[in-house]
């Protein structure tokens, strides 16, 4: 599959599945969270092989070097034969520490939280997030 045809970014992150759909690979262009060799791009712009994309999805920052471009869109099964994960270990902790204290369990019945108890619950989901 390694042909020389340019393939734009933002068909990239659709096809390997980063991005749910182009049009969201677009958006993520436009807002400046998709980097390319650490410069931020447009979604025209065209990758070649061992490209390191830095995607941030906040707050988190995952990183995957090119193996092979492709246009068309493959099963997830197949991802790994384009794309490498070179995320830090760092970077995979920062996204478990927010999912360890994302719920806050409450009594069926209890109603909704008072003032303070509102209060308290943002405390604590702002504590967790700076872990």
């Amino acid at each position: 599959m390694a042909n020389n045809k340019p393939i734009r970014i933002d068909k990239f992150l659709w096809s390997v599945r980063i991005c749910k759909t182009r049009s969201i690979a677009s958006d993520e262009c436009h807002k400046g969270r998709i980097l390319l060799n650490d410069i931020q791009v447009k979604p025209s712009r065209t990758i070649t092989r061992d490209d390191i994309i830095i995607v941030k999805k906040p707050p988190a920052s995952f990183s995957y070097r090119v193996i092979d471009p492709i246009e068309n869109r493959v099963s997830a099964k197949l991802v790994s034969q384009f794309i490498e994960d070179i995320t830090s270990e760092e970077e995979r902790q920062k996204l478990d520490f927010r999912n360890a204290g994302g719920t806050i369990y409450r009594d069926k019945g209890s109603g909704r939280p008072t003032k303070k108890e509102r209060r308290l619950i943002d405390k604590l989901k702002d504590k967790s997030d700076f872990i």
